[in-house]
């Protein structure tokens, strides 16, 4: 039987007993010790299917993890490989805007790093910000801007996940980055590079919300990832973040934004995304 939920709360009570609960659990499911983890955003999911020799662990299996109840996020963990290399991919997250507190939001990727990923890889579907980025587009995350007033590191530290005050000049890894850029010009996918503005919603921003972000530097804006990267930067984790720009932001397109339209240009997009994941993989594992 699974375990049974936590419940929702608003304050950040982390406990690393749960933490590696939830690890154990997996191990016991695998005896593939994954090398990279990945999460994937909304409409994202196809990437999965691209794996072999993997099992598939559903969220309400897995001690304490996060169900999510949003379209276009299965809820299911992947353990497998991906051209060759071991993966843990997480098909579907959960979201703030969903009531979760920062850190259970933050939970799984705390997971997945006391499985021993080495390198994490966080997807998601963002509205472009910039006006020389059209839907479609793949945004390399070079740097994010937290407004959603929230913290998973907020409260007691534990040392076993990382450091009181973590530094977050080099968040997002640079030599990795470099990487997935010279595998996007052998695929002749045109890859931008931005910054991503995390945001509560669930509401989508409003036009004079969006000519703000873009005064503070943002170039895409989205609801989820930003916990995850925090989380991920404490425990020493080098990221790669990767955005799929689905539509443009509030005020830049005639037309009203919705989930639907978010996924199914995710969905669109999904192609070129997996192939750019999968061609970088083998380069990206530790030497």
């Amino acid at each position: 039987m699974p375990a049974e939920r936590p419940a929702i709360h608003s304050q950040n009570i982390v406990d690393i007993k749960e933490i590696d609960a939830a690890a154990l659990l997996i191990r016991s499911q695998t005896t593939l010790v994954p090398q990279i983890g990945i999460v994937l955003g909304s409409g994202l999911s196809a990437l999965t299917d691209h794996m072999t020799d993997s099992v598939c662990i559903k969220y309400a299996d897995i001690p304490s993890f996060p169900l999510s109840s949003i379209a276009g996020h299965a809820g299911s963990l992947h353990i497998g490989l991906l051209q060759g290399v071991p993966c843990a991919v997480m098909s579907g997250r959960v979201h703030g805007y969903e009531g979760y507190s920062a850190d259970q939001v933050a939970f799984p990727v705390r997971v997945l790093g006391r499985l021993g990923v080495k390198k994490l890889i966080l997807t998601n579907a963002s509205g472009a910000i910039n006006p020389t980025f059209s839907p479609g587009d793949i945004m390399l995350i070079r740097d994010q801007i937290n407004l959603t007033g929230q913290n998973p590191l907020r409260g007691p530290n534990i040392p076993e996940l990382g450091p009181r005050f973590p530094d977050m000049s080099h968040t997002f890894c640079v030599q990795a980055a470099n990487i997935v850029h010279r595998h996007a010009a052998i695929l002749g996918i045109s890859l931008k590079n931005g910054i991503y503005t995390g945001v509560c919603g669930p509401s989508y921003e409003t036009p004079a919300e969006i000519r703000m972000l873009r005064l503070l530097g943002g170039d895409a804006v989205g609801m989820s990832t930003i916990y995850e990267v925090i989380a991920g930067a404490h425990m020493g984790l080098p990221i790669i973040g990767l955005a799929v720009l689905t539509n443009h932001a509030a005020g830049m397109q005639a037309t009203p934004l919705s989930h639907e339209e978010v996924t199914h240009a995710a969905r669109n997009a999904a192609n070129k995304l997996i192939s750019l994941i999968e061609n970088s993989l083998g380069d990206l594992i530790e030497p």
